[in-house]
C-alpha cells in the first residue's frame, strides 16, 4: 500500500487539491494514505512519495521557488530522493525541485511576460517513467497549466542529456497530440512540460494533473499522471 506525503508551504495553494486528487485515486479503503507535511518538519513520516504542490510559496519572492528550496523539510526530500524515494512536484513544486537541483533545467517567465491560466494539452514523451507508464504513446492529454515562471529551460548540451537518458516525460502538443510551436503556451526549450532526475525518481510538471482528476470537474486526464505512480508504488 502507499502512503503519500503533501508538503505544504507558506503560500501553497494547491495542497488540498492534490490531497483531495491522491485520496480519489488512491483510496484509504484500499489501504492507502496521503498526509500533509509542513515545510517546517522534519520526518517524512515513512511517506513511499513525496509531492511538492502548486501555489506561491514564500509570495514568490526573489524567484519562483527560490525561498522554499531552503525550507527545512527539502533537507529530508532531497536525502530520501537521494536514496531513491518517488518525489513529484507540480508547478511551484516543479520550480522548488528545479532551484534544489533535483531535476534538471531551470523555470523562466513565460515568453509573453503574463501569468497563463486555461488548459492546454500534453503528450507522454516516454512510458518508461512511472509518471507516465499508464499513458498512451501520441494521445493529447488535456491538463490545466497556471503560471508565470513555466517556460522550462536548459541549453543545448543539457537537453541532448535529456533526450539521451529518457528524461523527457511530458510535452506541450496540439489536440491531435502534435507538438508544434503554436501549441507550446510558454516557451518552453522542446515544448517541455515535465521531466525527471537521470535516476528517473524524481519528476517535475508545470500542468497541474490534480485540477483534472474527477468526473465532477469534467476532466480525468490527469489521473493517467498519478495512476501510473500508485501502480509503481501502491503494493
Amino acid at each position: 500500500m502507499a502512503k503519500f506525503g503533501v508538503v505544504v508551504f507558506p503560500g501553497s495553494n494547491c495542497d488540498e487539491d492534490m490531497v483531495l486528487a491522491l485520496r480519489f485515486v488512491a483510496p484509504e479503503a484500499e489501504g492507502h494514505q496521503v498526509i500533509k507535511l509542513w515545510h517546517k518538519d522534519h520526518d517524512l513520516q515513512g511517506v513511499d512519495v513525496v509531492v511538492l504542490p502548486g501555489g506561491f510559496s514564500y509570495g514568490d519572492y526573489l524567484r519562483s521557488g527560490a525561498i522554499a528550496r531552503f525550507s527545512p523539510i527539502m533537507t529530508e526530500v532531497i536525502n530520501y530522493a537521494a536514496k531513491g524515494g518517488y518525489v513529484m512536484g507540480v508547478c511551484n513544486g516543479f520550480q522548488i525541485l528545479a532551484e534544489a537541483g533535483l531535476v534538471p533545467g531551470a523555470l523562466l517567465h513565460n515568453t509573453g511576460r503574463s501569468f497563463i491560466c486555461r488548459n492546454v494539452n500534453v503528450t507522454a514523451t516516454t512510458t518508461n517513467s512511472p509518471f507516465s507508464a499508464e499513458a498512451v504513446p501520441g494521445q493529447a492529454y488535456t491538463i490545466p497549466i497556471a503560471h508565470g515562471e513555466g517556460r522550462f529551460f536548459i541549453n543545448a548540451d543539457g537537453l541532448k542529456s535529456l533526450q539521451d537518458n529518457d528524461q523527457i516525460i511530458y510535452q506541450y502538443c496540439d489536440a491531435n497530440g502534435q507538438i508544434t510551436d503554436e501549441a507550446n503556451p510558454n516557451g518552453s526549450v522542446f515544448n517541455i512540460a515535465g521531466v525527471s532526475n537521470k535516476a528517473g525518481n524524481v519528476f517535475g510538471m508545470m500542468p497541474h494533473p490534480e485540477r483534472a482528476a474527477s468526473a465532477l470537474l469534467g476532466n480525468t486526464d490527469g489521473l493517467v499522471v498519478l495512476k501510473g505512480l500508485l501502480m509503481r508504488v501502491g503494493v
